[in-house]
């Protein structure tokens, strides 16, 4: 078997010998035999397709945890993952291409508003105990403006989730919102309620909440989010995670040390890196997302997401009742913690705005 140094093998698959020992370290990319005396890697030339096959996914921007989950696949899966997550990418890249169109609206005094049809949002939002919990620490909202999850921690967990939707409220209310000012409004309005749950704290107990949020301004939404409830867009029928977990496991899961299967079962799965108190610091990710008539929005606390894949969310956030339909799913799978959900769709204007059913 022909055998490379590590620094020939690293200039025929473009791979630094840095990458090589990470790859190496990750069991993304083994040696075929370490040196037991130098610990010097050699490789097979039978493995500079895989290597050039990593190359190329880190050039896409794919991370390590998905690229070897690629590399195991046949050829033919393997194209299935790589299509799907480049749909991904161009999901989040019109969300930032949005966001790009909207600063350069507000840098050069252009706005494009008096060309833009206002839409409205028909909603709904359920919340559940689940099957295990004594009580109900999430707390949900869903207005003509406003949608929002909160999913409280620690013994004042309830109240810490219901202070900061309270804290948001207000938005619901009063005059049509303004593209141009929404985001400002609604990080001041966070940061309102980074405070509100910052005054329950007792004791030195660390109470927290997640806050996942959604505010409408007729043609946009202002997304703001902080821990790990999610929100999901279901567009044409294809399913887009459009937040990112702020937590451990998540953290994990990005750096490459862990796959999504282990993930699920690993011991600090609801531990968090970011949240609404707990003694941690209250950034929030914050941007601005076009709607489009027919989307379809889902804002979730992690009770239905550890117990629920996203292939079967997509499945039922696409019937009539969605929102109940997922809370019904994540109890028959032992609905092991509180479960929230709220459903909103983007239609064409009515008066009033419809509802349909909050509870």
């Amino acid at each position: 078997m022909e055998l490379l140094t590590i620094g020939a093998f690293a200039r025929a698959s473009r791979l630094s010998p840095k990458a090589l020992r990470l790859y190496d370290q990750l069991e993304l990319l083994r040696p075929a035999r370490v040196d037991p005396g130098t610990g010097y890697r050699y490789y097979a030339a039978g493995q500079l397709r895989q290597a050039r096959l990593v190359a190329w996914l880190r050039r896409l921007g794919m991370p390590l945890a998905e690229i070897r989950a690629v590399c195991a696949l046949d050829p033919p899966d393997a194209a299935a993952e790589i299509r799907a997550y480049w749909a991904r990418v161009e999901a989040d890249t019109a969300v930032r291409r949005d966001l790009a169109a909207f600063l350069v609206d507000q840098l050069t005094g252009e706005t494009r508003r008096d060309h833009t049809t206002m839409l409205e949002l028909r909603y709904s939002a359920h919340s559940d105990r689940g099957q295990v919990r004594p009580a109900n620490q999430d707390t949900v909202y869903a207005g003509r403006r406003l949608l929002a999850v909160a999913d409280g921690f620690g013994p004042a967990g309830a109240p810490a989730s219901s202070a900061a939707v309270e804290a948001l409220r207000f938005l619901d209310e009063g005059e049509e919102i303004a593209a141009g000012s929404v985001l400002n409004l609604l990080e001041d309005a966070v940061r309102g309620a980074s405070e509100a749950v910052h005054d329950l704290a007792e004791g030195g107990e660390e109470n927290g909440t997640t806050l996942t949020a959604l505010l409408w301004t007729g043609s946009k939404l202002a997304l703001v989010h902080i821990g790990d409830s999610r929100a999901y867009l279901l567009r044409d029928g294809a399913l887009f995670r459009i937040t990112h977990d702020h937590s451990v496991v998540q953290s994990l899961i990005d750096e490459g040390r862990l796959t999504l299967e282990e993930a699920s079962s690993h011991p600090q799965r609801a531990l968090l890196m970011k949240a609404l108190g707990g003694g941690m610091a209250p950034v929030t990710d914050l941007r601005l997302h076009e709607a489009r008539v027919g989307d379809r929005y889902l804002l979730c606390s992690d009770g239905l997401t550890g117990v629920v894949p996203d292939e079967r969310i997509k499945e039922l956030l696409a019937c009539e009742g969605a929102g109940q339909l997922l809370i019904d799913e994540a109890n028959a799978a032992g609905g092991p913690d509180n479960v929230s959900c709220v459903v909103a769709d983007v239609v064409l204007p009515t008066r009033p705005p419809v509802s349909v059913g909050q509870k």
